[in-house]
């Protein structure tokens, strides 16, 4: 049968977390449409507002096109010096007007001015000629990235062409771009300063569009990637990440009003993350935090403990302290070797996802001796054919 030990492992992390312990706070209201904010270091999701909604992501799904390309980079298929041809349908994106890095026919940029273009100057263009120099067509490219999409889990994602250009059919959503920032920042640190440059211009062109529309790069607040993005029909978003000491916040927004708004937003946002919240052992490693009946051991019981330190972001107000239970399926059968995982911790913190921590024997249990296991046996058998115990 399933156990719980609900009560001790609530007095275990009560003693833990009592230096958290205050006043309600409220809850952080956001204006954009769609959020998803994520404490990288903690593995925490911080914030979901309609983070799975599939929606028009703009410029922010330039990040995909990026992520194909370092992943090309890797692979070995091009390089840093690497040029691609530059063709018509490219310089149409121009004409189309939206973001551009001013490519013309007669150009063979490199990749390596490719990510600037895509990445700082936002550049359409740029995106046309990834796609092409990567697929053969921007069509081609599109299915590729959908597919890849798929295989790294972001389940909402769907595009139509490279840039992000209005297109029913290109549609990402806010927990899907925040796990693509995680990829770039994890996957590529090599590249990933580039998110963090202010300034590119190719060949001294477009000099209006040669800084980076990241509004919380020059604000001192450890920002250091990755897009913005708008539309009409999306609005303003922008996909962010700051560092802050030992922490590292993730974050995706959409549907605000204005530039304005979208930086004000993300400011606040990235502010309230690193504040609010506090890293906290709720449980430390090898310690126990509860104890699982033993069937036929030489002991009655064993520890159950966490293999290693559970550190988690508590709110710093909080209605509740932070509790927990156990679950194991038992009693346990003996013998159990030490260490074999065989039951879960979960954490349960206000205004967050539960945390689910695999717990281990503290101590080895070998099996019971010949009389204890004949008691054992006798009492079950009087239990079953007479209704008590032998005595």
């Amino acid at each position: 049968m399933l156990r719980h030990l609900r009560q001790l492992v609530c007095l275990t992390l009560v003693v833990l977390a009592a230096s958290v312990l205050a006043p309600a706070a409220r809850a952080f209201e956001t204006a954009a449409t769609a959020a998803w904010v994520y404490d990288m270091t903690t593995d925490t999701v911080l914030m979901d507002k309609n983070a799975d909604q599939s929606l028009p992501p703009a410029s922010m799904s330039k990040l995909m096109t990026i992520n194909m390309l370092f992943e090309a980079l890797r692979d070995g298929r091009v390089t840093m010096d690497t040029t691609f041809a530059v063709s018509d349908n490219a310089v149409q994106m121009t004409r189309d007007g939206g973001s551009t890095m001013m490519l013309q026919h007669d150009d063979r940029p490199t990749v390596e001015e490719l990510i600037h273009g895509m990445i700082i100057n936002s550049g359409n263009d740029a995106c046309v000629v990834v796609a092409e120099g990567l697929a053969g067509s921007e069509a081609a490219f599109a299915t590729l990235m959908t597919e890849r999409a798929a295989a790294l889990g972001m389940t909402a994602s769907t595009f139509a062409n490279a840039s992000g250009w209005p297109d029913p059919n290109h549609r990402m959503s806010m927990r899907d771009l925040g796990i693509l920032a995680k990829r770039l920042i994890t996957e590529f640190p090599e590249y990933y300063p580039i998110f963090a440059q202010t300034e590119f211009s190719y060949k001294g062109r477009s000099p209006d569009n040669r800084f980076n529309r990241n509004p919380l790069l020059k604000l001192g607040i450890g920002a250091d990637g990755l897009k913005t993005g708008h539309t009409q029909e999306a609005g303003y978003g922008l996909v962010g990440s700051a560092v802050q000491g030992d922490r590292r916040i993730i974050f995706a927004i959409t549907g605000l009003p204005s530039e304005k708004a979208r930086a004000e937003e993300a400011e606040r946002i990235v502010g309230w993350a690193f504040r609010q919240f506090s890293e906290k052992t709720v449980a430390k490693a090898n310690v126990r935090v509860a104890e699982a009946d033993v069937h036929l051991g030489d002991v009655e019981t064993v520890g159950l403990v966490p293999a290693v330190d559970v550190r988690l972001l508590v709110p710093s107000q909080v209605q509740d302290t932070v509790t927990a239970e156990v679950t194991y399926r038992g009693p346990l059968m003996a013998p159990i070797a030490k260490g074999t995982e065989v039951g879960e911790l979960v954490i349960h913190v206000p205004d967050l996802p539960d945390h689910r921590v695999p717990l281990v024997t503290e101590g080895e249990v070998g099996k019971a001796g010949f009389i204890k296991r004949f008691l054992t046996a006798t009492d079950t058998l009087y239990a079953r054919y007479l209704g008590s115990p032998a005595s």
